[in-house]
């Protein structure tokens, strides 16, 4: 077996992760843009799986990811938080919140769902969140929220909580 060989089997070894990053949108008024997915049940960020195979990286994935299911395809902002989150049924989650900023009354009538895989899209006032995002995406995206609030962060996150430092 040669050098290359024991290391691709060595990598192979190694436990799995997921990586996904979204954008976290508000309207002038501060309510967050959520997605409605077909694939499954609840409201998400504009956002999706980082396609690790093409190194693509978690911000590119999170621009990558908006333009595709809603049609705008702009600049991010700072990293709000990350998250790690566990999984019964799936491997570990390394997720990614980038501030996707505030978007104008055109940007928002521009958006354009990608059909394949949502529904509907809604703006929710911060205080309501937690109704639409149940568990650690809830958590995680009150907590992004209070980033942008506060200008603290990025945060650490573990299942949606902040990690003490």
């Amino acid at each position: 077996m040669t050098t290359t060989d024991t290391y691709a089997a060595y990598i192979a070894s190694l436990p799995k992760v997921l990586a996904g990053a979204a954008a976290l949108f508000r309207d002038a008024e501060g309510r967050v843009l959520l997605v409605e997915p077909n694939y499954r049940e609840g409201w998400a960020l504009p956002g999706g799986t980082i396609e690790s195979d093409e190194g693509e990286s978690p911000r590119a994935a999170a621009r990558r990811e908006t333009a595709e299911e809603i049609g705008l395809d702009l600049p991010l902002g700072r990293l709000l938080a990350v998250d790690w989150v566990r999984g019964s049924a799936r491997p570990p989650l390394v997720a990614y919140v980038y501030d996707g900023g505030v978007l104008s009354a055109g940007q928002l009538a521009a958006i354009r769902l990608q059909e394949a895989e949502l529904l509907s899209w809604r703006l929710v006032p911060a205080t309501e969140l937690t109704a639409y995002l149940p568990g650690a995406l809830g958590l995680r995206i009150e907590a992004a929220y209070e980033v942008l609030e506060t200008g603290a962060g990025p945060l650490e996150l573990e299942d949606g909580r902040v990690v003490a430092a």
